[in-house]
This record gives structure tokens, sequence and C-alpha cells, in this order.
């Protein structure tokens, strides 16, 4: 193999430099020449490429975001899309292609390999919902910025004796409400995973508020239904039985920005250096993964099959803490 391609995908997160980074100077390691593609699966159709050499990919691992930057791109999502992206690649005289991405992302990789391309996946979301990894590059970093958040805005609630409800992102998983909900010591953590209704968390305001805790702390997936802007209304109406005012903080993107955290740096680096090897060695259509604090490799029909789900003994335990 005298040259591999490298693009990032999907979501943006913390962590995807350093990976694009150990896949460039692993590659190149080994004898073997890198281009990186721009703007994703987009790029990669419309032949937006750079090479990338160790000088390249220099300085960019304390940096957020992506050099390669990324986008949304629905032509790929067709086989003629597809078979567009296998066109550049060949006449780009690539004969392999690393992805680093979440499930759509990595679903897109799929494609590729069933229509004979030598595709190896990383998983990179902040959803941490790839299956086939413990966790995936940018979680740490993700949690890491709620929880400062969270702990800020506990000490202003505590002064002002408020309720706060903290919006994380997580549109179909819990995974970081969850985590930063049990970390950051929550009152109550609202996911897609699990019904909640809006009595329940009235309920739990006004006991909070009936024991004497000077604040009241519920952290909310994007994804929970029927959604903050509904159950602000619902406690606004409610406002005089509560005890506490409620106050609603949606963190957005910030959660997504920022230096990647020495975990995600290592991480990444663990497993771009890994994909590059793999996919140079002859590994096809497979995803390089962290399970049980080691590198795993598992087909990418199975690391997208499904989206992983929370752990339900850590929602239990948060309930238990939130006491």
């Amino acid at each position: 193999m005298k040259r591999i391609a490298v693009l990032t995908s999907g979501g943006d997160g913390p962590g995807l430099n350093p990976c694009i980074r150990a896949v460039t100077r692993m590659a190149l390691h080994q004898g073997v020449e890198v281009t990186g593609v721009h703007r994703g699966y987009d790029g990669l159709i419309g032949g937006d490429v750079r090479e990338l050499d160790a000088r390249a990919v220099g300085g960019i691992m304390g940096r957020g975001g992506t050099i390669l930057g990324t986008a949304r791109c629905q032509e790929f999502t067709t086989e003629h899309g597809q078979r567009r992206a296998i066109r550049t690649l060949n006449q780009l005289g690539a004969e392999g292609l690393v992805v680093i991405g979440g499930n759509g992302s990595l679903t897109g990789a799929l494609q590729l390999h069933r229509l004979g391309f030598p595709v190896v996946g990383i998983p990179a979301t902040i959803d941490n919902d790839v299956n086939g990894t413990d966790i995936a590059i940018g979680v740490d970093t993700a949690l890491n910025t709620i929880l400062d958040a969270i702990d800020r805005i506990k000490d202003t609630a505590s002064s002002h004796h408020r309720a706060f409800l903290i919006e994380t992102m997580g549109r179909n998983s819990g995974y970081l409400a969850l985590s930063s909900g049990l970390a950051g010591g929550a009152e109550l953590v609202l996911i897609p995973e699990i019904e909640t209704s809006l009595e329940k968390v009235a309920d739990v305001i006004e006991d909070t508020y009936i024991r004497g805790k000077a604040h009241c702390i519920i952290v909310v997936a994007e994804g929970w239904k029927p959604g903050c802007r509904a159950l602000i209304s619902y406690l606004m109406d409610r406002r005089e039985e509560l005890g506490f005012e409620v106050r609603l903080t949606v963190l957005g993107h910030v959660q997504r920005g920022g230096k990647p955290s020495a975990f995600d740096r290592l991480l990444a680096t663990r497993l771009g250096a890994a994909a590059a090897t793999a996919l140079i060695d002859g590994a096809r259509g497979v995803m390089v993964g962290w399970v049980g604090n080691q590198l795993s490799t598992i087909p990418l029909e199975k690391a997208v099959a499904f989206q992983k789900s929370i752990d339900r003994e850590i929602y239990e335990l948060s309930a238990v803490m939130n006491l």
C-alpha cells in the first residue's frame, strides 16, 4: 500500500485533530503517503483534498475541532454518491481510507467497504453510543466541559436558592446527561431512554426545597421528551408550589469545542495509530475501538448494527446519589 486517505465526518468534537495526526504520522512511519479529505464525505465526492505530511499535522494535538473540517452529505447516502467517492479515491491513488466519526460516519464507511474499497473506522462521538468501544474520542472532554458548567451553575443556584435545568446534547442518547449528572451531584437526570413525567420533576424540586437544600440541579438531555421548553412552561405554572425559582441553561455547542483532555489526546493517538497500521496490514471493514482498557477491533457491521444504550445500573445509582 502506497497511499491512504483520512477524513472526519459528522458532528465535530475534541480529539479529532490528535487522531488525524496519529493516522498521518503512523502511516508515514511505515512509508505510506497520506491524503487528507476536507469536509467529510461531501469533500470526498467533490475531490476537496490535501497532502498531509508530518509538518502539516504539527501543532494540532491541543486544538479542538478538526483541521479537515466536516459536513453532512445527502448525496453520499445514495449508491451513486458512494461510487463517486470511490472514483475520487481511485483517482488520488488512495488504496485505503480511515474514517473518523460516529454512527452515521461509520455506516458510510461500511457502505464503501461493501462496494469493495478498503476502509477502517475510528469511533469519535461525544454521545458515546457506538457499539464495540467502551468510550469514543471526544467523550471525556465533553463530559468535563459539562461538569465544569454544572459546578459553576450550582454556585449561583446555591447563592440565590434556585432550581436550574441544564440541557446537554444527546438527541438519542442520554450518556452525557447521565454521566455528568452523576458526577456533578444533580438532583435529577432526564434522558431519552427513561420516561419521566412532568409531575415527577415538579415533585423532585418541591421535595428538594422542603428538605432544606440550597439548590436543585436537574440535568436534561436534549432528546428527552417532552423537552425543556415544555418542562419550564409547566414548572412556571406551578412555581408557587415549588419553593425554588426555576431557570434554564442550554449548554449547546460549547460541549463540542475546546482543547481535548489528556485522556482524549491519548485515546485518539492510540486509535489513530492502530487504525493506520491495521489498514496498511490488510484489515478491511473493521472499526478500531477501546475495550477493557486495550485496543480492540470489531466488524463495521456490528459497530453500526445498533446504538449502544446507557447502563441502567448507573441510572439507578444516580437516583440513590441524588437523595
